[in-house]
C-alpha cells in the first residue's frame, strides 16, 4: 500500500506530561545539530535512544544507515512519560531524539534519504511544545502538528521548518522499523479517499 507524504496517526499523548519531562532536563544536555549547512540559528538535539556503541555526543545523535543495535540513553531513564510514549509503539525503535528549533531559527529545505514507509524506516513526530508561528513545510505544503499528536512524515521528500514564534519548538522524533504493526497502524489512519502523493 502507498501512503501520503503526511499521515496523522491514532496516538494521542498528554501535552502537559510531555512538557513536564522536557522541563526536567538540564539545558546543558542539548547538543547542537552537526549538519550546520541545513539550518540557521539554534537547532539542537538530546538523544533518548542511540547506537549502542556510541559514546561521543555527536555519534549519539546520528545513526549510520547500517547500524542495527540501539539502546536507551541515561536521559531516557530519567523521563518516565517519554518511556511510556515509546512503549506505545509495537515496533523496533532505532534513534529517538528530542529535537529543538529555537525561536527565530530555521531548518533549510533538505531531504533525509531512506526515511519513508516504502524504504522500511519511518520517522514519527510527537510535538512536545510548539507555537502557532511554526511553519513545517513538506513538499511545499504546511503540516500543522499540535502538541501531543503523532505524525508520520515522509522526510525523504523536501521539507523545511521556520520557527517565527517567541518560544522554542521541541519534537520527540522517533525512527522506527516498519513491521506488521506499523503497516496496520498506517492503514487504520488512512482517511477515506485520501490523496496519495
Amino acid at each position: 500500500m502507498q501512503f501520503p507524504d503526511r499521515l496523522p496517526l491514532p496516538f494521542g499523548f498528554a501535552a502537559d506530561r510531555l512538557a513536564h519531562d522536557l522541563h526536567g532536563l538540564a539545558s546543558s544536555q542539548w547538543i547542537r545539530h552537526f549538519v550546520k549547512q541545513n539550518y540557521e540559528g539554534d537547532w539542537s538535539v538530546i538523544p533518548l535512544r542511540a547506537p549502542a556503541d556510541a559514546r561521543h555526543p555527536v555519534r549519539m545523535i546520528y545513526a549510520a544507515p547500517d547500524c542495527d543495535t540501539f539502546c536507551d540513553t541515561p536521559v531516557l531513564q530519567a523521563c518516565p512519560y517519554f518511556r511510556e510514549v515509546l512503549a506505545a509503539f509495537a515496533c523496533p525503535l532505532r534513534s529517538v531524539r528530542l529535537m529543538r528549533l529555537a525561536a527565530g531559527s530555521i531548518i533549510k529545505e533538505h531531504c533525509d534519504p531512506d526515511l519513508s514507509f516504502e524504504d522500511g524506516t519511518v520517522r514519527l513526530h510527537v510535538p512536545v511544545i510548539t507555537n502557532e508561528c511554526v511553519t513545517f513545510l513538506l513538499n511545499q505544503t504546511r503540516v500543522v502538528m499540535p502538541a501531543g499528536t503523532t505524525w508520520y512524515l515522509r522526510l525523504s521528500d523536501p521539507h523545511s521548518v521556520t520557527n517565527a514564534g517567541n518560544t522554542d519548538r521541541v519534537h520527540l522524533v522517533i525512527d522506527a522499523v516498519v513491521n506488521d504493526w506499523v503497516a496496520a497502524a498506517f492503514e487504520s489512519a488512512m482517511p477515506e479517499q485520501a490523496p496519495v502523493n
